[in-house]
């Protein structure tokens, strides 16, 4: 299981550095091509478009297993030192799960209300016909 942990903390890294390039593309102190290439890549990154269609056999994933690592490696470069230091402690803090009891709960209720409502619609025209 050692390959399996290491593709967990991989997949975490790849996507908290996809939000350091997010906030990379709209901090100021980040050259305007490293901001152009960081917005380029993340849009990419978080974009349901893929050059390669996912339903493809083996190439579907293969944007997703090379084009987004290799991207986010060459823009990472781009940005300065220090700059990518602020920005992956931002990062962290915009990863962060909140811990919300009441959240949960008014999503799941308005999930829920919604079923009710899409079933009443679904069933209430079909039952006044009977």
């Amino acid at each position: 299981m050692k390959w399996l942990d290491r593709a967990r903390r991989w997949a975490r890294g790849t996507r908290r550095d996809v939000v350091v390039l997010w906030l990379a593309a709209r901090d100021r102190r980040v050259p305007w091509y490293a901001k152009l290439a960081a917005g380029a890549v993340a849009a990419y990154a978080l974009s349901p478009i893929d050059l390669i269609p996912d339903f493809i056999p083996v190439l579907g994933y293969l944007d997703d297993l090379i084009i987004v690592p290799v991207g986010i490696i060459v823009v990472l470069k781009l940005i300065p030192v220090d700059v990518l230091a602020d920005l992956r402690a931002a990062a962290m803090k915009h990863t962060e799960r909140p811990v919300s009891r009441a959240g949960l709960v008014a999503v799941i209720s308005i999930w829920v209300l919604l079923a009710a409502l899409l079933l009443w619609v679904a069933l209430g025209p079909a039952a006044a016909v009977r």
